[in-house]
């Protein structure tokens, strides 16, 4: 049995926990081990894209309890790509923090292990009920992170995210205990496995479950109309705790993906498709929504915030199209704009911290100290969000635009996505011209230069860009099997059924 399908979970759940018991620890040695921790998830998150690789489905059945009956991890190619995306994340903003973010509350990075843990078990879980179940930790955790630095900007989103992420956990156990009480099981193989052979009788309640279960995950994912909460918790949070938040909406799609190709995919018979069509007009409105609030934003921290929920709508109209080709392109277009958007966030609190009492407001201000640097670095984190040459944004929307054709369905999708592109265009010119060049008088005395780890963490996610750019060929050819693999649910159920390894 190969117990690395674990260690993504493990590793952070023991960091998490020691961190916790050594809380009186001094802070240097507490960043250096949560540093580390998150260090180690690189070789394991890449190990296990190398075991994927070949196109087989790992199984790790916990207490060598088989499925259905026990709870079991499946390892294919989407879910290691994620785990190796979770962990350059979280190194970077583990680093990121470390230079005194850590500081404006306790247990900092006990925290963001603990989220891992939610995070990289939402990826791996074969489980219905365990995928709630890190859900919660990672919701859990993300409570008291985004409270971490206190403030009554971050008390009021809080409420918010608290209250409205309860009300979709009660969804979530409404909906779990639905299709529970009408197959007997959570499992999500022998789930689809029963959703299939149900009767035209129990065909109604469980799309009511499936539908439940949609609504959590637009939640999480911050779908329209349910993405109001994101930008006001966004722009609240402290910049590495947002740049961790950048993997939560993808968590929310991956729920989507993996459940509604599975269980109601298209050997679920009278709920098969459940929702494309719904989801193909909300990808839209959300696409539409994000840009127009990039266009209203009124600080650095919104237009970022903003830029997720415009990455939520092109990602989930991919999904929505439903072809191959399609969703290879918004796997890619996953990748791209976590890591672009994490660095937005690191990056827009550079500049803010050299702003003085402007801070992140767009508004004229003085001189930031460092033009030159940062403005080059914002230039081409705008390039590569607007979906411009040659980065990798350029790369995800042309593959997608081709993915949907000139139908009716691809036309309107050209527009949306290149009017959008045009919005953020203009949003993004205004906000850099509004820092580097609208200024007045020189750099405040007060203000530093930027911290170097800093500097290096908010480059070594805006180098991502480029990084998938360059790999662009291996990396589509990896998606396109990736895709082959999620779309034979066929696959999926015969490894789970026929037990471990």
């Amino acid at each position: 049995m190969n117990h690395a399908l674990i260690l993504p979970i493990l590793v952070p759940l023991l960091a998490g926990s020691l961190l916790l018991i050594g809380h009186r620890l001094g802070k240097s040695a507490k960043r250096l081990f949560s540093i580390l921790a998150t260090l180690g998830l690189l070789p394991i998150a890449i190990h296990l894209v190398g075991l994927a690789s070949d196109d087989q489905l790992r199984l790790y059945a916990l207490g060598n309890w088989q499925a259905p009956f026990g709870i079991v991890l499946l390892l294919d190619r989407l879910s290691a790509i994620l785990l190796l995306l979770t962990a350059v994340l979280a190194l970077f903003v583990a680093i990121y923090a470390s230079r005194g973010d850590d500081l404006r509350g306790q247990n900092f990075h006990a925290l963001l292990q603990f989220q891992l843990v939610g995070i990289n078990g939402a990826f791996l879980t074969g489980d219905l009920f365990n995928l709630f179940v890190f859900f919660e930790i990672l919701l859990i955790s993300s409570y008291a992170l985004l409270l971490h630095g206190q403030g009554p900007d971050r008390t009021r989103a809080g409420l918010h995210y608290v209250v409205l992420n309860l009300l979709g956990s009660s969804f979530f156990l409404i909906g779990v205990s639905l299709l529970y009480g009408l197959t007997g099981t959570l499992n999500m193989a022998d789930l689809a496995l029963r959703v299939g052979q149900a009767g035209p009788d129990q065909a109604p309640l469980l799309a009511a479950g499936g539908f439940l279960l949609l609504i959590v995950f637009a939640l999480k994912a911050a779908i329209m109309p349910l993405y109001l909460w994101l930008p006001k918790t966004y722009s609240a949070a402290t910049a590495p705790v947002a740049a961790l938040f950048a993997i939560m909406t993808k968590v929310g799609f991956y729920a989507i993906l993996r459940v509604h190709t599975l269980i109601f995919g298209e050997q679920a018979g009278l709920v098969a498709n459940l929702a494309h069509d719904l989801l193909w007009w909300l990808a839209l409105l959300t696409l539409v929504a994000g840009v127009l609030g990039v266009l209203a934003a009124r600080s650095l921290a919104q237009v970022v915030s903003y830029l997720v929920v415009v990455s939520v709508g092109t990602l989930l109209a991919g999904f929505a199209l439903g072809s191959p080709a399609a969703l290879a392109a918004s796997l890619y277009y996953l990748l791209h704009s976590t890591l672009i958007a994490a660095a937005l966030f690191l990056l827009v609190d550079l500049i803010a911290r050299q702003r003085g009492a402007f801070h992140g407001a767009l508004m004229p201000s003085a001189a930031v100290r460092q033009p030159l640097l940062l403005g080059s670095l914002f230039f081409i984190a705008a390039i590569s969000v607007i979906g411009l040459p040659p980065f990798s944004g350029f790369i995800g929307k042309v593959m997608l635009l081709r993915a949907a054709g000139i139908g009716a369905q691809g036309l309107m999708l050209w527009a949306v996505v290149l009017l959008g592109g045009l919005g953020t265009l203009i949003a993004l010119s205004r906000t850099g011209s509004l820092v580097f060049w609208r200024s007045f008088g020189s750099p405040l005395q007060s203000t530093e230069s930027a911290d170097a780890w800093r500097l290096l963490a908010t480059l070594g996610l805006l180098s991502g860009s480029v990084l998938l750019l360059a790999l662009a060929e291996p990396l589509n050819a990896y998606l396109q099997a990736t895709v082959a693999q999620l779309l034979e649910p066929e696959r999926y159920i015969q490894r789970v059924m026929g037990g471990a390894e």
